[in-house]
């Protein structure tokens, strides 16, 4: 079972892979999607879970999807067929940081998903180069909301500070026009989820070749989130305007 498959499956009741409960998602899309008819383009979107919601609200809106797993990209598929949306969704099964578009978007997403940039002012480099004239950015990343221990550091990378993070993001040229700080039970609900569904399938499939080594990542990963970074990680989603043309 591969790292894929294992996320897949902790996800699986959970479809948004972030620490965001769905009031919270609605009011990110509300205040990001610019007009009724935008173009949006998920870097990094899984499941396209943010894209289905926002094609659901917006009868007229269109979007593009970009994923390197063509597993999720499967299970997108099959969930705008079921919401119709289909016609109005594409989905690229390629790696997100080297996609290119004939187009602009009027908004892009990179939520949860700054890893496959290299990080956080990469993905906005990226998403700088996708974005047409009076366009958005919806992107979401870690913070630390305390002193990390090296191991925190070691398995999640080398964060910032809340108040370091908006500095950096505000000096790349950007302007922050909304945004939204997960809270403690949205970080909670997310990381019970994530380790529950996942040892949860493991326990429903004794026999499957691969469950003990799905009941031993959710122990591991439970274990490395109450002892290495429950109390110390946040999670920030930003929407952002470029601050000059």
């Amino acid at each position: 079972m591969d790292r894929q498959q294992i996320s897949r499956l902790a996800h699986a009741d959970h479809p948004i892979a972030a620490p965001l409960d769905d009031a919270s998602v609605r009011g990110l899309l509300a205040r990001a999607v610019p007009r009724g008819d935008a173009r949006v383009l998920d870097l990094g979107c899984g499941g396209g879970e943010w894209l289905l919601r926002a094609l659901t609200e917006h009868p007229r809106l269109t979007a593009e999807g970009v994923d390197v797993s063509e597993v999720p990209l499967a299970h997108a598929r099959a969930a705008a067929d079921r919401l119709g949306v289909t016609d109005r969704l594409v989905l690229h099964h390629e790696d997100a940081a080297r996609f290119t578009a004939p187009h602009r978007f009027d908004l892009v997403l990179c939520v949860g998903s700054t890893h496959a940039f290299g990080g956080l002012p990469a993905a906005l480099a990226a998403a700088r180069e996708h974005l047409a004239p009076g366009g958005r950015v919806l992107v979401g990343d870690g913070f630390w909301d305390g002193e990390p221990s090296a191991e925190a550091v070691g398995m999640l990378g080398d964060l910032t500070d809340l108040a370091t993070t908006l500095d950096r993001v505000v000096a790349d040229g950007w302007t922050p026009v909304g945004g939204h700080l997960s809270t403690r039970r949205e970080l909670d609900d997310y990381e019970w989820s994530w380790t529950g569904s996942l040892a949860s399938w493991a326990l429903d499939h004794p026999a499957h070749a691969d469950s003990a080594q799905a009941l031993e990542a959710a122990t591991v990963h439970r274990d490395s989130w109450l002892r290495g970074y429950r109390d110390v990680l946040g999670f920030v989603c930003l929407v952002l305007r470029p601050t000059a043309p």
